[in-house]
């Protein structure tokens, strides 16, 4: 009679999304970083807690339209990866809300401080370039040094970089060059370059693997990726401008109104352990810093005292008002210019 009722009780819950943080109950993720991470997420996950995951990948430009398209119905319960500015926009605009995880204080005080508790952090990667260095021989072309080396007419058709609309990484350079030269100068950089483009991706991770295909001879994209495409054999190096680059901070952010809140606030605590953070490196082809200060770095992680970091300000760039701003001005009067 007991189990009867235990039986009869968890069917009248499951309804309510009441029973879903129970072992056997799932978790829905909007995924961000590379598809092999989220297939670790998506084996490990349910190993080391019983709760069953399921996951769509897209990019961050994506996953934030996704989440505003649903906001009076949200299907996913958790944010996972992706670059900081539209996880700051998402809290912003009341699609997440802040959730502090236990292992909060144990997060890198930089990552934290410069998020402002906007979002959790998840990881760190610098914005730089990939380079394919036998195309630039074969045009005769020196390998950049700066963001306005990329205006070099003898780039012509050499150059790829993701779109803005869907891509984290792409507004991330945007801002990076907005913050270095000012909004006017560097809008007329932007429009010199894409003169120089050969292909807009639809993600960040599109790009490194045109210039590993020998399709473009220079991509816009986070160090990391590069090093992943240099590991898997592609014949490319890679660098970031000396004047000085943006990097991201990756958010792991809980879906507002979430149908399996607890299930989600399980998968974030165990995402920013040191046991689920060496994933990336391991089974993710992710070569980022990890935020947890007790996750060892991965030894090829790109370090910040490598580059010339800029003081990116995660704040003001991931404002609703000024990302939308910025990426609606780069689509009017940046992608629509003749080449």
């Amino acid at each position: 009679m007991r189990r009867m009722l235990v039986v009869i009780l968890a069917l009248l819950l499951v309804p309510l999304g009441l029973a879903a943080a129970a072992p056997g109950g799932r978790v829905n993720v909007l995924c961000s970083p590379n598809q092999p991470w989220c297939d670790a997420i998506k084996a490990e996950f349910p190993r080391a807690t019983g709760i069953a995951l399921d996951f769509v990948r897209v990019s961050s430009g994506e996953a934030l339209a996704r989440l505003r398209a649903e906001r009076a119905n949200p299907s996913f319960d958790v944010w996972f990866g992706g670059t900081g500015d539209p996880h700051i926009v998402a809290v912003e605009e009341g699609l997440t809300e802040f959730y502090r995880p236990r292992v909060w204080n144990d997060l890198r005080e930089e990552l934290r401080e410069a998020v402002a508790g906007k979002y959790i952090p998840l990881y760190a990667g610098i914005l730089g370039w990939i380079i394919n260095p036998s195309i630039l021989r074969e045009k005769n072309q020196p390998a950049p040094r700066s963001w306005k080396d990329l205006a070099n007419p003898g780039y012509r058709g050499l150059i790829a970089y993701p779109n803005p609309n869907t891509s984290g990484t792409a507004y991330t350079f945007i801002a990076t060059l907005v913050q270095l030269y000012g909004e006017a100068e560097a809008f007329d950089l932007l429009k010199r370059i894409h003169r120089n483009v050969t292909e807009y991706t639809r993600s960040g991770t599109g790009t490194p693997l045109l210039v590993g295909r020998g399709e473009s001879a220079i991509g816009v994209t986070f160090v990391h990726d590069a090093i992943d495409h240099q590991i898997k054999g592609f014949p490319v190096t890679y660098g970031a401008p000396a004047e000085g680059t943006g990097y991201e901070i990756g958010g792991i952010s809980l879906v507002k109104g979430a149908r399996n809140r607890d299930s989600a606030i399980a998968f974030i605590e165990w995402a920013l352990s040191p046991q689920a953070q060496p994933l990336a490196a391991e089974r993710g082809e992710s070569y980022q810093i990890p935020s947890n200060s007790k996750t060892a770095v991965p030894r090829i992680a790109p370090r910040f005292q490598d580059f010339r970091v800029i003081k990116y300000d995660f704040v003001r760039y991931g404002t609703a008002a000024v990302r939308d701003r910025l990426v609606e001005r780069w689509t009017r009067e940046v992608s629509t210019l003749p080449k």
